[in-house]
């Protein structure tokens, strides 16, 4: 993660005062600009080792810069344009006064249009802007780049740091600049936490997987890689494959795909904002990461013309957690009588899966035990309607710097019956629960894995201990309340008191000693 590492996170301060300095103050229009050039060079680096894979595999492979492009303004194709001139690694070397218009009139054009007319990315990037007014500020922002990837290269050769959220860690960075952060509840998830539940809700290939409030396609990307993972771990079942500092294992073997494994998967993942410029973001994030063609969509999934019902294998999602709809906006399916989107999400999620599929998400833990008429009947749908296998508390420091929030994850299957619940508390996932967030030794997230996945409800467990089930008829005994106090047992020192009598004689002796103090104070006094 790049805030863990103190070269990445000056070189990406280095690039925000670069574009502060440079005219662009607006937290926003930064990463979306940054975002484009990062993509840029992204795009550059994942073609030239598809090439490389594909000489080494002997497979055919067509390059994106081959061949040549027109402007959407020259119909009459008068004026065509060398594809390999608007590759990252051929414009970084031209001169300065060169570069600003070549990458403003030619590079940036060509971008927008990558996928063709009919694609998602190339709808949504219609009304892209590229902004930046100076040559110096790009050239200058492009020598950051190459610093901050060469950074990443030496992180991924020295200390096996496989998989980079480049995009991710660029938002997740700036976020803290942004003034209506938290308003929304727009809070990026930190990687281990995704990496978490992708771990709980085991998605296979063929899975329909979706994420109805994407934000920049964290989960998304990582079910992708888990995918991916699970897929190497069957062709390499001699060789183990070695857990990444968070303790989780991922692979970094895309380019390694078959293209029937490539083409399913990218028809698998769908994700959903309503915020246009997360949409692109989360576009880019993805096709920086290998996938061609992303399936993300501009969708308040609250609203009424959100439609799709019972559609995905897989949810996983962080919703906002601090925000509300006006009432005259929420979908008539929507049956909670509530603005609150907490809520209203969990709900959404339960309609989105198919009968048999399983959602994980993060919520805020008010909603594990309010005691609002909407708080229990979304809790008793959970638990009713669905099975919800688990719930596991996160500490109140997980989201910080950008919020202080306690939160949970529920992992429920629709169409299953809830006859026990898994309860687990996390008391350290790996990272000091400061603002600092630095990496300490301690991490419960793994042996959250390893219960997981070793659970067995005809052995309920300690209640004195970290983890443990409860059954369905306790639940609603205690209206459906899911928060893990609820049900723990606290171990308790055991004390010994005295027999009331000698209590009493006790305090009869301190009396009369208090008795013969006020009166030699009253003789002193005279």
């Amino acid at each position: 993660m790049l805030q863990l590492n103190a070269k990445l996170l000056s070189l990406i301060r280095a690039l925000w005062d670069r574009f502060w300095a440079g005219g662009i103050s607006n937290p926003l229009s930064a990463i979306e600009q940054i975002t484009y050039l990062l993509f840029m060079k992204q795009l550059d680096e994942l073609d030239l080792k598809r090439e490389k894979d594909a000489e080494f595999t002997g497979d055919h492979f067509t390059s994106r810069f081959k061949g040549k492009f027109y402007l959407p303004h020259d119909t009459a194709k008068k004026e065509p344009i060398d594809k390999a001139t608007l590759r990252w690694s051929y414009f970084k070397e031209m001169k300065a006064e060169l570069m600003l218009p070549h990458v403003q009139q030619k590079v940036f054009p060509f971008i927008k249009g990558l996928n063709g007319k009919g694609s998602s990315f190339t709808h949504h990037m219609a009304n892209a802007v590229f902004l930046i007014p100076s040559a110096n500020l790009l050239q200058g922002a492009i020598a950051t780049i190459e610093d901050i990837f060469a950074e990443i290269e030496r992180e991924a050769r020295e200390d096996g740091h496989l998989f980079q959220d480049i995009q991710g860690d660029v938002y997740e960075m700036l976020l803290n600049e942004i003034s209506t952060a938290g308003k929304n509840g727009q809070f990026r998830t930190p990687r281990h936490i995704i990496k978490l539940v992708s771990e709980l809700v085991n998605p296979q290939l063929g899975h329909r997987i979706c994420d109805p409030a994407c934000g920049t396609a964290g989960f998304l990307l990582d079910a992708y890689q888990y995918i991916i993972t699970q897929l190497a771990k069957k062709k390499k079942k001699r060789q183990a494959l070695t857990p990444d500092e968070d303790g989780f294992v991922r692979s970094s073997v895309s380019g390694m795909l078959t293209q029937d494994n490539k083409d399913i998967l990218e028809q698998s993942l769908y994700g959903y904002d309503f915020d246009t410029t997360m949409v692109r973001l989360a576009l880019m994030n993805l096709m920086m990461h290998g996938i061609d063609n992303p399936n993300v969509d501009y969708q308040d999934t609250l609203s009424k013309k959100f439609t799709e019902e019972e559609e995905y294998d897989i949810v996983m999602a962080n919703p906002p957690f601090t925000g509300s709809i006006d009432k005259g906006d929420i979908n008539e399916s929507l049956q909670l009588n509530t603005t609150k989107t907490e809520l209203l999400f969990t709900e959404r999620i339960f309609t989105l899966l198919k009968t048999g599929g399983t959602a994980g998400i993060i919520i805020p833990q008010g909603v594990l035990f309010g005691s609002g008429g909407a708080f229990v009947e979304a809790r008793k749908k959970l638990v009713e309607d669905a099975e919800l296998k688990a719930v596991i508390s996160l500490p109140s420091g997980v989201f910080k710097p950008y919020a202080g929030v306690a939160t949970a994850i529920l992992v429920f299957t629709r169409g299953g019956k809830t006859k026990h619940t898994w309860f687990y508390r996390i008391d350290k996932d790996g990272l000091s629960l400061d603002d600092k967030r630095q990496r300490i030794s301690e991490s419960d997230l793994p042996d959250v894995v390893a219960q997981w996945k070793a659970r067995n409800p005809l052995h309920p467990g300690d209640r004195k201990a970290k983890c443990f089930f409860v059954p369905v008829q306790e639940i609603r005994d205690k209206q459906y309340d899911l928060s893990f106090n609820r049900y723990h047992e606290a171990d308790h020192d055991e004390t010994e008191y005295e027999e009331p009598k000698v209590i009493l004689q006790k305090l009869k002796t301190l009396e009369d000693k208090i008795q013969q103090g006020i009166a030699e104070l009253e003789g002193i006094l005279g």
